[in-house]
């Protein structure tokens, strides 16, 4: 079964975009370089703020027949050959795979509010197609929409990105029971909450080291750390530049850190086929 993550959190600016666009090249790369059947990997935006999409195939004017919304809103049918059809090459990367995002997809969440099976209308196209894949890696837009829900249905790990101002056990705590509340709610035994990454630590800030040290002591929280990711002013610069923190900065810190969890998640995988 091909390994779908997810990174959400309810609170916005935490890095989910440029982890999920990270972490999806990473994954490419990582897959090549050690002679994977399949270094395909297909990312997915669902954020109708489109930062996803923009960053990795420089644009984010993609509309009602090119980007996730015509999937969402399409016959049951047609949805899974749509979304293939519909599918982006990355610029970053002849293997990285895009699934826009527009932004029609607030009208989306209107149109399939109180819909049938609204909640299914990724995962079930994605489950026909995601066999194509080595990875699927879905970034999110900062609620619990629906469509968050429905990327959460479509995916096998959840993947917490969160800034250390935000560490706070009992913040952390109530995002994870949200996604167990929509996993179990919506029977999808499948979904766990694989990990948590710390995005734009700095170690100078003494409040930064005291809510990672407790996080790291925490019983429960500590287990999850995957990883950290520095503050560094180049990830700000690739992304204003549309291009991945490896290519923009390989010998930055960021970089770095992010090849670091890319290893990680590889290695949990290669582990689960093992």
């Amino acid at each position: 079964m091909t390994r779908v993550f997810v990174l959400t959190n309810n609170k916005g600016g935490v890095g989910k975009s440029t982890s999920a666009t990270n972490i999806a090249l990473g994954m490419v790369g990582m897959f090549r370089k050690h002679g994977a059947p399949n270094s395909r990997v297909l990312l997915i935006d669902t954020d109708s703020q489109a930062h996803a999409t923009l960053v990795t195939t420089g644009r984010n004017n993609y509309g009602a027949t090119d980007s996730l919304y015509a999937v969402l809103t399409a016959e049951r049918e047609k949805a899974s050959q749509l979304l293939l059809d519909i599918v982006q090459p990355s610029t970053w990367d002849a293997d990285l795979h895009v699934l826009p995002a527009s932004p029609l997809l607030e009208a989306a969440e209107r149109e399939l509010f109180g819909a049938a099976g609204a909640p299914y209308r990724l995962a079930d196209p994605l489950n026909q197609v995601a066999g194509e894949y080595g990875a699927v890696v879905i970034d999110t837009r900062p609620s619990f929409s629906l469509l968050t829900e429905a990327a959460l249905i479509s995916s096998t790990d959840a993947i917490i990105p969160v800034e250390p101002r935000y560490l706070e056990t009992v913040g952390l705590m109530s995002v994870i029971g949200k996604i167990t509340a929509i996993r179990d709610g919506w029977r999808h035994p499948n979904l766990h909450v694989s990990g948590i990454v710390v995005t734009k630590m700095d170690a100078r800030i003494r409040g930064h080291n005291h809510l990672l040290g407790q996080l790291k002591q925490h019983p429960t929280l500590g287990k999850l750390l995957l990883g950290v990711i520095p503050a560094n002013e180049a990830v700000s610069y690739a992304h204003v530049n549309h291009q991945s923190i490896f290519a923009y900065a390989p010998q930055s810190a960021a970089s770095k850190a992010y090849a670091q969890l890319v290893s990680t998640l590889v290695r949990s995988m290669a582990k689960e086929t093992a």
